[in-house]
C-alpha cells in the first residue's frame, strides 16, 4: 500500500500529478462503458437466436447493475486498504471474462453468471475511479466526478458503430469476445498506473463557492442522516429512467420502426438507431463534466431542477414525435445529455455533505440507488407489453418531475439545515448559503 503511493510524496503529488489520474481514470471508465451502454444492441439478436423473450434477456442487465452498484461499498473497502491498482485490475479481468462467456452462453444462467461477473468488474472500476476523482479535486469535485463518469458516459460513443457492424457481419458471439478482450485488456494496462494521493489534498477554500463540511463523516454516520436517504430516493428515481432507456432504445426503435431508417445528418450516414446511439453517447459524456462544473458555481440542487426537468420535456417529445426518426435521435440525445449527470452531480453532493476521508465509501454507498433502480428495467418490458411505451414514457416523466421538486424544495434546506447545525461543524465554520 505504502509502495502504491510512491516513496517520493512530494514529486508523486506534483500538481500535474492530479490531472494525470484523472485522465487514468477516465479511459478506465470509457472500457467499460458497453457493458451498460452497448448492451442494447445485442438483445434483439439474442432473442433471434434464443427466443428466450425481451423480458428474461433484459433480467441479465438487471444483475449487472445490481452488482455492479450494490458490491461498491465493499470494492471501496479494498481501494481503502490496498490502493485502486490492485481493485481496477481486479475489475478489467472480470469484464473481459464477462463478454467472452457471452459469446459462448447458450442458455439464461449462463447469461445471468456473465451479467454478475461483468457488474462485480465494472463496479471495482467505477467506484473506484469515481472515488478518487474526489479524493484528488476536493475543490472541483462536480468538475472532476463529471469528467470521470464521462468516460463511462461517452465510452461507447466510438465502438457504438464498430460494434453494430460487427454484430452484423459477424454474429454477435464475435463482438462480444472480441470486444471483451479489448476492453478487459486496456482496463487491465491502465490499473497500473493509478494511484491515491500520498497525503490528503487540502481545500482550497477561496475557490469554493458552495458549502462543503469541515468534518469528515463516517460511512455509518451517513446513512443515518435523513439527507442520504433523501439523495438515494432521488437518484433511483432518475436512474430507473435513465436505465430503462439505455436498456431499451433499441426495441423502442424497432417498435416504432424507425431503427432502420437511413439519416443523413453531420456528414454522416447510417440507420437512425445507431445514430441515436452514438449521439447519446456524445451528449451523455458532455452532460456530466458540462453539469458538474455548472453545479460547482450555481450549486448542486439548482443544476438538479434544471436537468430533470429538461428529461421530462425531452421524453415528452419522445411521445409525442418519436415515430420521426429525427425527433427520435435528438429526443434521446438530449435525454441522456442531462441524465447523466446523476453520476457527477450525487457524488459531489455526497463528498460536500459527508467529507472527503470517506468519498470513496460513501458515493459508493449512494451508487447502489442505481442497484436498486435496475429492477425497473424488466418492468418497463411487461410495461410495454401490456400498456405500450406511452405508459414506460408516463412513468418515466412522473419519476423526473418528482425529483427535481424534491431537489429544489426538500434537498436544498434539508442539506442546508444539516451543515448548519451538524454539532462538529457549527462551531468550527461560519454560516453557509446554498448557491
Amino acid at each position: 500500500m505504502e509502495r502504491e503511493n510512491g516513496s517520493a510524496s512530494a514529486p508523486a503529488d506534483a500538481p500535474s500529478a492530479k490531472w494525470w489520474q484523472l485522465g487514468f481514470g477516465v479511459l478506465c471508465m470509457a472500457m467499460i462503458a458497453n457493458l451498460q451502454y452497448g448492451w442494447t444492441l445485442f438483445v434483439d439478436p439474442i432473442d433471434a437466436k434464443y427466443h428466450w423473450g425481451r423480458a428474461a434477456i433484459q433480467f441479465a442487465f438487471t444483475l449487472f447493475v445490481a452488482t455492479e452498484t450494490w458490491l461498491v461499498p465493499i470494492e471501496a473497502w479494498f481501494v481503502d486498504r490496498y490502493g485502486p491498482r490492485v481493485v481496477v485490475a481486479f475489475g478489467g479481468v472480470m469484464i473481459a471474462s464477462a463478454w467472452m462467456l457471452d459469446a459462448y452462453a447458450d442458455s439464461l444462467p449462463l447469461l445471468y453468471l456473465a451479467a454478475v461477473l461483468g457488474g462485480i468488474g465494472a463496479g471495482s472500476v467505477y467506484g473506484t475511479c469515481v472515488g478518487n476523482a474526489l479524493k484528488w479535486f476536493p475543490d472541483r469535485r462536480g468538475l472532476a466526478a463529471g469528467a470521470t463518469a464521462a468516460g463511462f458516459g461517452a465510452g461507447a460513443a466510438l465502438t457504438v458503430v464498430p460494434i453494430a457492424k460487427m454484430i452484423a457481419s459477424g454474429g454477435y458471439q464475435n463482438a462480444f469476445f472480441t470486444f471483451g478482450l479489448i476492453q478487459g485488456g486496456a482496463v487491465l494496462l491502465l490499473s497500473f498506473f493509478l494511484r491515491k494521493p500520498s497525503v490528503a489534498v487540502p481545500v482550497q477554500r477561496k475557490s469554493v463557492r458552495l458549502p462543503q463540511t469541515k468534518v469528515d463523516r463516517t460511512p455509518r454516520e451517513a446513512v443515518r442522516t435523513p439527507v442520504f436517504w433523501v439523495m438515494y430516493a432521488m437518484f433511483v428515481m432518475v436512474a430507473s429512467g435513465g436505465l430503462m432507456a439505455a436498456a431499451q432504445i433499441a426495441p423502442i426503435a424497432h417498435d416504432f420502426q424507425v431503427a432502420d431508417v437511413p439519416v443523413s445528418m453531420f456528414g454522416l450516414q447510417m440507420a437512425a438507431l445507431t445514430f441515436a446511439i452514438s449521439l447519446d453517447r456524445i451528449f451523455d459524456g458532455f452532460g456530466r463534466p458540462f453539469f458538474g462544473f455548472v453545479s460547482d458555481n450555481i450549486g448542486r440542487e439548482n443544476t438538479m431542477f434544471i436537468a430533470f426537468s429538461v428529461a421530462a420535456v425531452a421524453v415528452i417529445l419522445l411521445i409525442t414525435n418519436g415515430h420521426n426518426p429525427i425527433v427520435f435521435i435528438f429526443a434521446t440525445a438530449m435525454y441522456f445529455g442531462v441524465f447523466g449527470e446523476i453520476y457527477s452531480l450525487f457524488p459531489a453532493t455526497c463528498g460536500d455533505t459527508f467529507g472527503s476521508k470517506f468519498a470513496t465509501t460513501n458515493a459508493g454507498l449512494l451508487y447502489t440507488a442505481k442497484g436498486t433502480a435496475a429492477f425497473l428495467v424488466p418492468f418497463a418490458s411487461i410495461l410495454s407489453a401490456a400498456y405500450g411505451w406511452s405508459a414506460v414514457f408516463a412513468l418515466v416523466i412522473g419519476l423526473n418531475a418528482t425529483a427535481a421538486i424534491l431537489a429544489m424544495f426538500v434537498l436544498k434546506p434539508m442539506r442546508l439545515k444539516y451543515l448548519l447545525t451538524a454539532p462538529a461543524t457549527a462551531a468550527a465554520q461560519p454560516p453557509v448559503r446554498l448557491a
